[in-house]
């Protein structure tokens, strides 16, 4: 059972040399990304949201 946790440890490890990393720019860069587009779709919930509630006011 040892043998097995330790093999398991060990390919985890060459695994992880083989990952390419970004740099600090380009996970700069998709975060500032990430962050616009979750914002975005955050504004377009909230119009559609308001215009559906209003809607549904005008209606009832």
């Amino acid at each position: 059972m040892k043998e097995k946790i330790v093999n398991f440890f060990n390919d985890v490890y060459k695994e992880m040399e083989k990952v390419t990393w970004p740099s600090k720019e380009e996970l700069m860069e998709s975060t500032k990304i990430v962050i616009l587009v979750s914002l975005g779709i955050a504004v377009f919930t909230w119009v559609v949201d308001f215009a559906v509630s209003e809607a549904l006011k005008a209606i009832l």
